[in-house]
């Protein structure tokens, strides 16, 4: 059976390696156009593609899904499946084109979180669990038959980095089980129920911001959910006035002691801790980032800064 491949990120790339190890015939490979990133805007190509070239993958890179070049190319593989992980959208003439369809893999449990960004999410929302989804792929993104589901606890300081990780291998193993039901004539599947939808949509900067009025729970979640990357931030202002954006990757609303009420956004430095009110709490912040600064902990920070409010 040939297979070919559609991803771009590292999450791609384990499932891609545990295709390759398990001695599948895995016949393209198909990732974004190498684009330029960095400060110095240096032309870098993708994980997937990285992974392909070291290990003898054709690699094809479409500016384009519909261009009959790619679309004439493609079906010249004569490939049986198709797989997709972290990927564009796919147009119907693609998707439709393998005799066994095309499906995908999704780091949720659909039909919740169906978007870009369902990692994220899923624990901004304060979700306690979460997991993949293998389903075929059909008009409607994120909406078909679902084959496999496999689910993990979020434990309530796990970041999107940790559940990140560990869908990635969990993904894995789910995409080599769909695969081998594929082959063996075992596969089942079933429709996603409906009135369980939860959008996932594309995280942008703007929408990284901390809300200050917030409870002190929404907070510390919706910070990890976005820790490492991107990141959620919020605008400074130090007792002396002086204004800064900085980056905020982990905090906690455990063990804090007593302290003064505390108005939403505004700081306290007690000992070598530093405090932040909230519309319900306080919450104490453990790790972040000044503007042009490396990540440091909270004790390092409040060596240099002397934050007042947030905001």
């Amino acid at each position: 059976m040939k297979i070919v491949f559609f991803g771009t990120p590292e999450f791609a790339v384990t499932s891609l390696d545990a295709l390759v190890s398990g001695g599948y015939n895995v016949a393209a490979v198909v990732t974004m156009p190498d684009k330029p990133a960095g400060r110095g805007k240096k032309i870098q190509m993708s994980d997937v593609k990285r992974y392909a070239l070291e290990h003898d993958l054709p690699v094809l890179q479409p500016e384009k899904l519909k261009d009959p070049v790619f679309v004439d190319t493609l079906r010249a593989i004569g490939a049986d499946l198709f797989i997709v992980i972290a990927f564009r959208m796919l147009p119907e003439i693609v998707w439709s084109m393998p005799r066994l369809g095309t499906f995908n893999l999704h780091g949720s449990l659909l039909p919740k979180y169906r978007g870009a960004a369902p990692i994220n999410h899923a624990i901004m929302n304060g979700e306690t669990e979460t997991g993949i989804t293998t389903f075929f792929l059909k008009h409607e993104i994120d909406t078909g038959d679902m084959i496999a589901q496999r689910s993990i606890p979020i434990g309530e300081d796990d970041n999107a980095g940790v559940i990140y990780d560990r869908l990635m291998h969990l993904g894995a193993e789910a995409v080599v089980d769909t695969v081998n039901a594929i082959i063996d004539g075992t596969l089942t599947t079933r429709p996603q129920p409906e009135g369980e939808f939860i959008g996932a949509p594309k995280i942008f900067k703007e929408t990284c911001r901390i809300d200050w009025q917030l409870p002190a729970k929404r907070i510390h979640d919706f910070v990890r959910g976005l820790s490492p990357y991107p990141a959620a931030w919020t605008h400074m202002t130090e007792q002396n006035g002086r204004p800064s954006d900085i980056k905020i990757f982990a905090t906690t609303t455990r063990e804090i002691p007593s302290l003064p009420n505390l108005a939403p956004g505004e700081a306290l430095v007690q000992g070598h801790h530093l405090y932040a009110g909230t519309a319900e709490g306080p919450i104490e912040i453990l790790s972040l980032q000044p503007a042009g600064k490396r990540a440091m902990p909270a004790d390092a920070f409040i060596l240099g800064y002397h934050p007042a409010k947030f905001e």
